[in-house]
């Protein structure tokens, strides 16, 4: 009898896995990526942008569905494209970041993209990854359940995606380039966006994007923060909403009036139309952790209107004042994952590699016969362990990880560690030279396949204290801990959260503090950690993992495609 149960079993598995890839489709799009001319603030600007919209096409799939994607770059700057928080299993080719897993898209070639979205639900993006193109090229990416699942809440009425970006009156390229070349910090934005609209608090607006609802239904609201340099405090007057979801995992629902987004991270919040019938604005402006650094003190506003609404002037949030870490860290930390929800997966209890990494800014000498505006005459650098990243350009680093052969691409000697321990978190050691001056190089670390790190991301406050949202790509990671002052070995364990810790994929590490986070090396290949800041990612601050392959040909990475761009 045994037998026929067993062969009863296979099949009903095989029956299992034939209805899984059944249920699958290939999803394809072309992107045609050249130069756009808008003024949304009564100025014409020429922006590089996808398809001739900002932001870009709204690409929707369903978990395990293969998206390929066909990008011509027609603009004048090398391309590439990021899919933000897509793992990229077995698909590292197309993670996108230039010079780590590829060389640029140059002007006037194509690339395609092609990978499989696997046990991922919720709200992403994509975005460019060579300098600050990712401004202006940007875009939705929507994950649905696969084919006969659900939502593990009530299907929303309707859903929106909800765009958070930042907007200068000038080529971002040469707001970068101006900014390196003295090494100073890059001119501040101009305005901040709702679905590329800056909304009417702006003079000259183009426009502010609104919204109808209909009083009584529920709406998913997919937020999405694409702004190049600052976290974003989010709030619609007079409502709640309830956050179900960050970087496309599942949350415990936790009701909020107010959310903070730092660059590169989602938010699924449902709003329920329960207001009296009018309109509402929906509102966002800054949230800036650095004391004293002058930032876009300006608001975006969007309309939400119910649906018979008489046409009024829409009711105003009071939103937090731009420096209420309180409120950004309460935010932040009250956040935690639903277990029962799909793909959650207990927290690894073992660790193969422990790492103690201080983040922050810090100065490099100023080149001969070069002026420099850079505290203390210097020019700004960042770091990881007081390790400065340099991108290659010969190579890409995941080319060199392929062939074994390749040398002077990187080195494996990222400091598991700091150099020298002091007290972090000390202001008076902001500009203390035996500290704040760092070096160049492309250092990474080697991690075994399958093997458990856990980091303790420590802020430092040389040159200034702040909020630095880390991301990293290749996998999600839990967020065991966050705190204020210098990481306690003793004490912070105490305060782990092992049972149902959020997941993400970007986290903003507390201003003068620190966060604990754990993820398994499942993923061959290698794989960026960086702030995605984009004023500080520019001047180093980020590092690699390089995750070495699995025993077998199903948990290592495959060749490269044919038409990977060369250098």
């Amino acid at each position: 009898m045994a037998r026929p149960m067993l062969l009863l079993s296979s099949f009903a598995l095989a029956l299992l896995a034939y209805s899984s890839l059944a249920s699958a489709h290939i999803v394809e799009h072309s992107f045609h990526v050249q130069n756009l001319t808008i003024s949304p603030l009564c100025q014409q600007q020429v922006v590089t942008a996808v398809n001739g919209t900002l932001p870009g096409p709204i690409i929707e799939v369903h978990e395990g569905d293969r998206l390929i994607v066909h990008v011509f770059n027609k603009s004048p700057y090398n391309l590439t494209i990021h899919w933000h928080g897509i793992f990229q299993l077995r698909s590292g080719w197309s993670d996108g970041p230039v010079y780590v897993t590829q060389c640029p898209i140059r002007p006037g070639n194509n690339y395609t993209y092609n990978f499989t979205i696997t046990e991922q639900e919720g709200t992403l993006w994509w975005h460019a990854h060579v300098q600050t193109l990712r401004e202006t090229v940007y875009g939705a990416l929507i994950i649905r359940p696969r084919k006969g699942h659900s939502y593990p809440f009530p299907k929303p009425h309707r859903e929106f995606p909800i765009l958070l970006g930042e907007w200068w009156n000038a080529n971002i390229i040469d707001v970068e380039n101006q900014a390196l070349a003295v090494g100073g910090a890059p001119n501040n934005s101009n305005a901040f966006t709702i679905n590329g609209r800056p909304g009417d608090l702006y003079n000259c607006s183009d426009g502010t994007h609104k919204i109808k609802v209909v009083q009584g239904k529920t709406y998913l609201l997919r937020i999405i923060n694409a702004a190049l340099n600052t976290q974003l405090f989010f709030k619609i007057a007079n409502h709640t909403m309830k956050v179900v979801a960050v970087d496309a995992s599942y949350t415990n629902p936790m009701v909020t009036d107010v959310i903070v987004i730092a660059p590169g991270q989602t938010v699924d919040a449902l709003l329920t139309a329960d207001q009296p019938i009018a309109s509402y604005y929906m509102a966002a402006h800054p949230y800036a952790s650095a004391a004293g650094v002058p930032f876009d003190n300006t608001t975006t506003t969007g309309i939400i209107t119910y649906e018979n609404a008489i046409s009024s002037t829409p009711l105003m949030p009071t939103l937090p004042a731009n420096n209420d870490t309180p409120t950004a860290f309460k935010f932040y930390s009250n956040l935690t994952s639903l277990v029962n929800g799909p793909f959650w997966a207990p927290v690894p209890l073992k660790i193969d590699k422990h790492m103690f990494v201080t983040e922050g800014l810090g100065l490099v000498p100023c080149g001969a016969n070069q002026t420099c505006e850079g505290p203390l005459g210097l020019i700004f650098a960042a770091s990881m362990n007081n390790a400065s990243f340099v991108l290659p350009t010969k190579l890409s680093m995941l080319q060199a990880f392929f062939s074994n052969n390749a040398t002077g691409i990187y080195t494996t000697d990222f400091p598991k560690n700091p150099p020298l321990v002091f007290n972090y978190t000390d202001s008076s050691n902001a500009f203390n030279t035996s500290l704040v001056i760092t070096s160049k190089s492309t250092k990474v670390t080697k991690l075994k396949y399958n093997s458990t790190v856990q980091i303790v991301f420590q802020n430092t406050a040389l040159v200034g204290i702040e909020n630095h949202p880390i991301h990293l790509h290749g996998f999600n990671f839990y967020v065991l801990a966050q705190g204020f002052g210098n990481y306690d070995a003793v004490n912070g364990p105490k305060k782990f959260n092992l049972v149902n810790p959020q997941k993400r994929n970007t986290i903003g590490v507390p201003v003068g503090g620190w966060a604990v986070i754990r993820f398994t090396a499942n993923n061959p290949g290698v794989w960026f950690m960086h702030c995605h800041l984009d004023a500080h990612l520019a001047v180093g601050l980020g590092t690699a993992f390089v995750v070495e392959n699995g025993p077998t040909a199903c948990t290592s990475l495959p060749p490269p495609p044919p038409d990977l761009p060369h250098c």
